[in-house]
């Protein structure tokens, strides 16, 4: 048997239990992770096949890092535990049973861009164009109902109560019809195809809940409807379900995630049993104390009452600042203070935000001071155009009837079929109820498109079936290469000679490795396993925190990590908590959650900072301090002022100011101050997408960008307001 020694009483007890329904309350910081492994491990030791336990959690990194712990703990066996994500896991299965809900196991799973671009394309083919209704407010309006077990004829029928809303309906009623006809599924399909799946076909049902004899769910309280009900339908008589959350770490209720899933739980299983797990181990008694008093002011919560033998520990400091750039300054010059003074180390400070648009202001600064930093968020590397480029080319292959992957490949490389011509093929593919990529091959049938571009269609068509063809003859690494070679992109990247351009070089040559490494950890690794795995991937999965240099992310992303020291930035009424002039009261206590999550980070040290004023909407809004640094215990923090008081800072030189914030400190630069923004750079703006700049002007805070969007959509942007991110 395995060893518990190291388990305090709440835990041992928790981790024991083997008597039915069970919930464990598991404050920030008590060891939950530590529980759930050792859960699983016990589980095994005392007679559980491996591949009866499903444990869920709500990240890849999560499930990654407890199955290497379990294996520590039981060895090979761990291999064998149905572990990882509701999406991924779910998504295992539906690869399995798809043919019985009108798919093909070889289906593509489309991200939160592919769902973009698919409502996009619906819009134009609706010519639906009305004031403020984007398509990410379409997308998000569709998601948001599918997280909430709402399709298509359900919100005809209840929630269209406007023209704009019929609109919307009538797109969302396209949106799943055309998944279907891509052999394709979102991220909520994921969660909802299951259901689908198991009240259509109860024997798979019955297959499923007699295979999964323990269910374990990690993140509880951020469970949705969809993912309650589909525990509720694989739960056995017996009963055999521990769920782990915290209700006062709850903050995803925008996505979807229901709080009451955890009072739900307690009727749905009333045999059930009650474990708190109360003794904090990362943080000290004054940041526990400083959160506890903050966290009390919500209504509606699970008693349970922290508490840690760790030191008392220093005050929390809370910084006044002038405005966005003075607040940027402060963090700076607090992190070069920590590091000279107590010798702590860069990889051990975050700075938090509560959007990611509030990351310039701080980016600029750590470029300047040569503080390194890695941002978690931004522009991922599986998002990046020329990697999203060749993904697509690889989902075509493993899925011919993947439209959305087939339009963004089609003139890439340049191959001169223009948007006319996909125009009309799309129109024939229609009238003739056939696939995109079966039109190719009667290309010569469409009308009005020239000869030349009907044999670059034609090619285009016979490299595809070439490389369909060999999919199942190559490995995932030496298809890639191949496909790479023939299209000539590194090639094309390198004869560039841009920083751009080798940058794109360097990303390919990248994915071409991951492709291999791929390739060799699992002989019998199929495309179609790479690409779920990438589609599934989020931000927070690629951060591993090794390198050193300060990490900034938001509130939400931090979730889960935890940091020595710990930066709460932004500390202002409408900014933290989010514009809460129309909010509830719901709302409110969620991003006071938040705030109770950002401070639980911290294991030493936490710094609080607000500024009087700070450019909004492109001008210039004063500031009042969050309501929730009224709400911390005066005892459990001391403040200091920034930029504030300091009258004639404006009539000093730069170099003077400099001096003033900062001590000379020397510093390894990660080359992120050469990340210049000049004509050639490629952008992506958060409204326009992915564009090319023609032209920089002015200076200072004068400085414009002329930047070319797709579709030949020119722009002339503030470079202060834009929030361009260079790819």
């Amino acid at each position: 048997m395995i060893s518990l020694k190291s388990l305090n009483a709440a835990q041992k007890e928790a981790v024991q239990y083997d008597g039915g329904p069970h919930i464990i309350i598991a404050g920030a910081g008590s060891g939950k992770t530590k529980v759930l492994t050792y859960k699983v491990a016990f589980l095994i030791d005392s007679g559980y096949e491996t591949d009866s336990i499903l444990a869920l959690t709500f990240t890849n990194k999560a499930a990654n890092e407890m199955k290497d712990r379990i294996r520590e703990l039981v060895g090979v066996k761990a291999n064998s535990i149905w572990m990882g994500t509701f999406h991924s896991i779910f998504a295992r299965i539906l690869r399995i049973e798809a043919k019985k809900i009108n798919f093909g196991s070889n289906f593509s799973i489309y991200d939160t861009e592919d769902s973009l671009s698919l409502v996009e394309n619906i819009m134009q083919d609706f010519n639906l164009e009305i004031e403020g209704l984007t398509a990410n407010s379409v997308r998000h309006r569709i998601s948001f109902m599918k997280n909430h077990m709402v399709l298509p004829d359900e919100f005809r029928k209840k929630h269209v109560h406007s023209f704009r809303d019929e609109k919307i309906a009538d797109v969302f009623s396209e949106y799943q019809k055309r998944l279907v006809e891509n052999n394709s599924m979102d991220f909520d399909d994921l969660l909802l195809k299951p259901i689908e799946l198991f009240n259509a076909h109860p024997a798979v049902h019955q297959k499923y809940r007699k295979k999964f004899c323990y269910l374990l769910v990690d993140e509880f309280q951020d469970t949705n409807k969809a993912q309650y009900e589909l525990l509720k339908m694989l739960v056995t008589r017996e009963g055999k379900i521990a769920v782990v959350g915290d209700d006062a770490q709850s903050i995803y209720s925008w996505r979807g995630a229901n709080l009451g899933n955890m009072l739900d739980f307690e009727k749905d299983f009333p045999r059930h049993k009650v474990f708190k797990l109360e003794q904090n181990y990362r943080s000290t008694k004054m940041i526990l104390k400083a959160a506890d008093s903050v966290i009390k002011y919500n209504k509606d919560q699970m008693l349970k009452t922290l508490w840690t033998e760790n030191d008392t520990g220093e005050q929390l400091t809370i910084i006044k600042c002038a405005d966005e750039k003075d607040e940027a300054y402060q963090i700076a010059k607090c992190i070069k203070h920590d590091v000279t003074k107590k010798k702590i180390a860069l990889k051990d400070f975050v700075i938090l935000y509560r959007t990611n648009a509030q990351s310039r202001a701080l980016e600029d600064v750590l470029r300047r001071e040569k503080i390194p930093y890695v941002i978690v968020g931004g522009v991922e590397f599986y998002k990046r155009k020329e990697v999203k480029d060749l993904i697509a080319y690889l989902r075509v292959i493993a899925n011919q009837r993947d439209e959305e992957s087939l339009l963004r490949i089609m003139n890439f490389p340049q191959r001169g079929i223009g948007t006319t011509t996909v125009k009309r093929m799309i129109a024939f593919a229609r009238k003739h109820e056939l696939t995109l990529f079966d039109t190719m091959s009667r290309v010569f049938e469409v009308i009005d498109i020239k000869e030349r571009i009907q044999k670059n269609v034609k090619q285009f068509k016979i490299l595809l079936d070439k490389y369909t063809m060999l999919k199942d003859k190559l490995s995932v690494g030496e298809l890639s290469r191949a496909l790479v070679d023939e299209l000539g992109l590194l090639r094309i990247f390198k004869e560039e000679n841009t920083p751009e351009s080798i940058s794109r070089w360097e990303n390919i040559n990248e994915l071409l490795s991951a492709l291999t490494e791929f390739s060799n950890a699992n002989k019998e690794a199929k495309l179609e396993d790479f690409l779920e795995e990438v589609s599934l991937i989020a931000d927070i999965d690629m951060y591993q925190g090794e390198k050193n240099a300060v990490t900034l992310m938001t509130m939400h992303s931090a979730k889960g990590l935890e940091f020595p020291v710990v930066f709460v930035s932004g500390c202002e009424e409408e900014i933290f908590p989010l514009s809460n002039r129309f909010n509830s009261d719901a709302s409110v206590d969620e991003e006071r959650r938040l705030f109770y999550v950002a401070l639980t980070r911290a294991k030493k040290k936490v710094y609080i900072s607000h500024a009087r004023s700070r450019y909004r909407f492109g001008e210039v809004a004063y500031q009042s301090r969050s309501r929730f640094i009224d709400e911390i215990d005066p005892s459990t923090y001391s403040e200091i002022n920034g930029g504030i008081g300091r009258k004639a800072a404006h009539r000093k030189s730069k170099k003077e100011i400099y001096y003033e914030y900062f001590e000379k400190v020397d510093y390894e630069d990660f080359s992120q101050e050469n990340i210049m923004l000049r004509p050639g750079s490629r952008v992506m703006h958060e409204k326009f997408g992915l564009g090319k700049v023609i032209d920089v002007s002015g200076s200072g805070d004068m400085l414009k960008a002329t930047v070319n969007f797709e579709g030949n959509n020119l722009k002339q942007l503030m470079l202060k307001f834009a929030r361009l991110k260079v790819l």
